[in-house]
């Protein structure tokens, strides 16, 4: 049985599970949750972690301090060259550690929603493409900044960007390294929407999920993410196992009993990995 709160500390990363939504939070605050080693290690790590509890129903991503992340860390990863060599070394059929810092989040089967304030940049800002959702504040600073030091976004960005942005757009913004704000974000399509307070925000969405099925939740994610650049008769079979999935299973079956009486039903656990 879940516990009404969990917390688990580690050397960049604090999480706390209260009430079935688990709050993550970047745990740098004194470099603004610039990406070192040991916090790349724990992006790609804690999903895991996350994942193996069936009972989470939804993640909240956010930053300790001023900022959500301000990127990749130069000075510290530069400290050890081969270690950093290592890290971006990518095989086939198997991503690297900068890349599996952001899709492991992609990959949760519950939502994941990243809250965003200060600065959201680089590395911090692929990250939060990563997530489903993003509410920034209307201040908060956002850019792909790897065009500042000559590099191209190499953290999932080439599939995150595609996704929400014309190629034009997306070829613009990366190349110049412009710096926008939560506002201008929102109307790029970037961030879902902005608030004065975006972890509040965040936590209401959260809670407004969690009155969904989980199994769906899980479903829908892995619809669309499957299918939303492939062909229609790939999609339209996609479409087809996965409901038939959710019609056999038990909270589709509490969901019909529960909206005959017009109340919540308490779900069953995700089935859904």
């Amino acid at each position: 049985m879940i516990a009404s709160y969990r917390r688990a500390m580690t050397e960049r990363m604090h999480v706390e599970v209260r009430d079935q939504i688990a709050h993550v939070r970047l745990a740098r605050p004194d470099k603004y949750n610039g990406l070192d080693m040991p916090m790349l290690r724990a992006l790609a790590e804690t999903p895991k972690q996350l994942r193996a509890d069936r009972d989470i129903r939804a993640v909240i991503l956010s930053g300790e301090g001023k900022a959500f992340c301000a990127g990749l860390d130069f000075a510290s990863v530069g400290k050890n060259q081969r270690e950093f060599a290592l890290a971006g070394l990518k095989l086939p059929g198997r991503l690297n550690l900068f890349q599996r810092a952001c899709w492991a989040w992609r990959e949760l089967p519950v939502p994941v929603i990243a809250a965003l304030h200060g600065y959201c940049y680089g590395g911090g800002m692929q990250l939060a493409l990563a997530a489903d959702f993003r509410i920034a504040t209307p201040d908060c600073e956002l850019s792909i900044m790897e065009g500042k030091w000559g590099l191209i976004p190499d953290m999932t960005g080439s599939v995150t960007l595609r996704e929400l942005l014309p190629m034009d757009v997306a070829k613009k913004l990366t190349m110049t390294a412009e710096t926008f704000s939560g506002e201008r974000a929102r109307e790029l399509g970037l961030v879902t929407e902005v608030s004065d307070d975006p972890l509040k925000a965040a936590e209401a969405l959260a809670a407004e999920l969690l009155t969904r099925s989980p199994d769906a939740l899980a479903a829908t994610k892995t619809l669309l993410h499957r299918t939303w650049s492939r062909a229609p008769r790939w999609a339209f079979w996609t479409e087809t196992i996965l409901q038939a999935r959710l019609l056999n299973g038990a909270n589709h079956k509490l969901l019909r009993a529960a909206n005959k009486t017009r109340e919540l039903p308490t779900y069953a656990r995700r089935t859904f990995t």
